[in-house]
């Protein structure tokens, strides 16, 4: 009897070894999914989605910007975008209006900005703060016949050595920047009111030995506002 026990015992336990087998196959068989070429295309697929999404998040404006006067035109407006580790660097793109004045019609400026903003200084309140130096670079451009970018046939050779079209600018300025309470914001989280003074690259060439020319006479000052969205 006790063998027969014992006999049974064996198969009993023969037979669970088998069936546990084809159980830890199908778990060999689950690891190897992972390594599946069309589970490594299709992660690749989410990363490169995630990174156009990414780069398209980026290319969302994160200001707004009102600008009077800064050979712009007479009222500029326009977007931007900061970037860098401290938000310290920003492009924009305007678009200003300039009176007719005694031309024949008003005209369309267009305008590529990059500015600068070394550091930020906090006044005693947590709401307000103060950029005591902002440093601008841009290029604009006046879209009229009578602007070109180089010189007409009608004139003699060499009669106008520049473009009248674009302007290369520089601009030095300072900004308050006043942060909006939370339970406030409606479609900016700040508002910044600043000044530019600055010149162009025309200004700067007709100083250069002419006396009777004042480095003050160059220079043109600029109000402006700036609605931060995010």
């Amino acid at each position: 009897m006790s063998t027969k026990w014992s006999i049974f015992k064996t198969m009993a336990a023969a037979a669970l070894l088998v069936a546990a087998l084809p159980a830890q196959a199908g778990g060999r068989s689950r690891l190897r999914l992972t390594t599946d070429p069309d589970s490594v295309i299709n992660e690749r697929y989410h990363h490169r989605i995630h990174h156009l999404q990414s780069a398209w998040e980026k290319m969302i404006p994160s200001m707004v910007k009102l600008q009077y006067a800064g050979g712009m035109g007479m009222v500029s407006g326009g977007i931007g975008w900061d970037y860098g580790r401290s938000r310290q660097w920003e492009t924009d793109f305007m678009m200003g209006f300039l009176p007719k004045f005694e031309s024949d019609k008003a005209k369309l400026v267009l305008t590529l900005k990059e500015n600068y903003i070394p550091w930020e200084v906090g006044l005693g309140r947590s709401d307000i703060s103060l950029d005591p130096l902002t440093v601008s670079v841009y290029v604009t451009s006046i879209i009229a016949d009578d602007f070109w970018t180089s010189q007409p046939e009608r004139y003699p050779e060499g009669y106008y050595w520049f473009s009248t079209r674009f302007r290369l600018n520089l601009s030095l300025g300072q900004r308050l920047v006043f942060d909006i309470p939370e339970n406030r914001r409606k479609l900016a989280r700040n508002l910044t009111v600043f000044y530019e003074v600055g010149t162009n690259d025309f200004y700067l060439l007709s100083l250069w030995g002419n006396e009777y020319i004042k480095f003050k006479d160059i220079l043109h000052l600029s109000l402006g506002l700036k609605f931060q969205i995010f």
